[in-house]
């Protein structure tokens, strides 16, 4: 199987959690609750991209 099983999720994951969290904080700074919504949902994405990738990696082993 391919090295890379569930890297590009995790690489996702972690992208969306980190541009989501931005979000979250710019909006709570400038009290935009559709920026903080939105990275919230971002943050979520980012997770369920996050677990993927660690559970393709674990069914490669």
């Amino acid at each position: 199987m391919s090295e890379d099983k569930g890297m590009k999720d995790k690489a996702k994951g972690l992208k969306d959690k980190v541009v989501g969290d931005a979000k979250d904080k710019f909006g709570k700074a400038t009290d935009d609750k559709g920026k903080q919504v939105e990275g919230k949902a971002q943050k979520a994405k980012g997770e369920v991209e996050d677990k993927t990738g660690d559970a393709k990696k674990k069914l490669s082993e």
